[in-house]
């Protein structure tokens, strides 16, 4: 994988966790509890679900070619789909829900409640299935792995120290429709080159 892809895988991986629900609930507990603790629970379950979302995707590269394309496509196209037309209200609001059982504590019991707050929101989630997805498109798990990784574990990091500053400047809105219409587009490129290749 050149470095421009992984670079890429970064960027995407990032601007698609912004606007998350676990995004919401890591500033929402880092509000209520040490934010070095929210950092290490948060970055600690991201990670490991990238983990998880890289081994289903070396699962997808078992498939056929042309199947494993329309997985791929159908996946950009559903993540598109869950952008651009899920209102960022309703993902503010589950994070928010997800953030008050992150309440202060011992430090183990912060880091804790990180880990599992954000392990199971992020479990099925949009990231992970794209991880999984660029996975099997790339043929290159651990390169996807790292890059998603780096991307995730930066946005813990501007959730748990600016989180405010970012939503006050950024809209969700804005930052959901530029990862809808990246997601679009990847679809239609892997749709196309399916039906023409």
């Amino acid at each position: 994988m050149n470095v421009g892809v992984f670079l890429g895988i970064i960027a995407l991986m990032f601007i698609i966790e912004l606007p998350d629900k676990t995004f919401v609930a890591t500033i929402i507990m880092a509000a209520r509890s040490r934010p070095s603790s929210v950092l290490i629970g948060g970055a600690t379950a991201l990670v490991t679900q990238m983990f998880l979302a890289v081994e289903a995707g070396r699962l997808l590269t078992l498939f056929p070619v042309n199947v494993k394309n329309l997985v791929v496509a159908l996946f950009f196209l559903g993540g598109a789909a869950y952008l651009l037309f899920v209102p960022e209200k309703e993902e503010e609001e589950r994070g928010e829900r997800e953030g008050e059982r992150g309440r202060s504590g011992s430090r183990w019991k912060e880091i804790s409640t990180a880990f599992t707050v954000l392990f199971i929101g992020e479990m099925g989630d949009l990231t992970q299935i794209q991880a999984a997805n660029l996975s099997a498109k790339t043929h290159q798990p651990l390169e996807v792995f790292l890059a998603s990784s780096i991307a995730l574990v930066a946005v813990t990091f501007v959730g748990v120290f600016g989180g405010q500053i970012l939503v006050r400047k950024v809209p969700l809105s804005k930052i959901r429709l530029g990862g809808g219409l990246i997601f679009a587009g990847l679809g239609i490129y892997t749709l196309v080159r399916l039906v023409t290749g």
